[in-house]
């Protein structure tokens, strides 16, 4: 199983250069958008606040987090964190990220069902990611006398690729939400609004890249287990 060992952690490696591109292409895209103003002069802030207010979001705070493209929508304290350059940006891409996010508040305050999906499996997924790591480990080493071992690898493998795909239809409703309130809005202009939709696009692939790779592997488990 040695050999099996080393074609998993070779795959892992190449998924993980596809996921560096696309995060590298999603940075580039950021930095180009990040230096056309949109017309309307709203900032990420500003953009975030209007939004919720546009869909009657109560109890939802708009604060300013730390890092670069650290920006997320938080259900437990409902606060909308915004990385400095989106909060205090004024161009295409701090209020299509804003916009974004805020389409996660607006999904939580109407009980989107994926949504809700994706949080009851959180505690699971936590569980799964801190043993898989481990369990891989053994079931590669004590493959020939506990193989039974490979199916609780694949059990832990199996909840974080259904969760990485149940947060694929999340983030693109919340991106589809942030576009059409966008222009709705009048936030944007047309060239402003094909270049917001194509950073959330970027945004989307690297979740769709890391649910491939997720996929791939435990596919890869899957065939090894009944190989042995």
């Amino acid at each position: 199983m040695g050999s099996g060992y080393m074609v998993y952690y070779l795959l892992a490696g190449a998924l993980t250069m596809v996921g560096m591109w696309v995060s590298s292409r999603l940075k580039s895209k950021f930095a180009a958008y990040s230096k056309i103003n949109v017309r309307s002069g709203m900032s990420g802030k500003d953009v975030a606040e209007e939004m919720l207010r546009h869909y009657n979001v109560q109890g939802v705070k708009v604060v300013m987090g730390q890092g670069f493209l650290s920006d997320h929508y938080n259900p437990l304290s409902k606060t909308v964190s915004l990385s400095p350059d989106v909060y205090q940006g004024r161009h295409v891409a701090a209020v299509a990220v804003a916009a974004h996010e805020v389409g996660h508040a607006v999904q939580h305050d109407t009980a989107y069902s994926m949504l809700k999906l994706r949080s009851a499996l959180v505690p699971a997924v936590k569980a799964a990611s801190i043993a898989q790591g481990p369990l891989l480990m053994f079931a590669f080493m004590m493959a020939a006398t506990i193989p039974s071992l490979m199916l609780v690898v694949i059990a832990a493998f199996a909840v974080t690729t259904l969760f990485s795909f149940i947060t694929l239809p999340v983030e693109f409703d919340a991106s589809k939400r942030a576009l059409a309130w966008l222009d709705q809005a009048e936030v944007t202009s047309d060239e402003e609004h094909e270049g917001a939709k194509d950073a959330l696009w970027w945004a989307a692939m690297t979740y769709v890249s890391a649910a491939l790779s997720s996929l791939v592997i435990l596919l890869y488990l899957v065939l090894s287990s009944q190989r042995n």
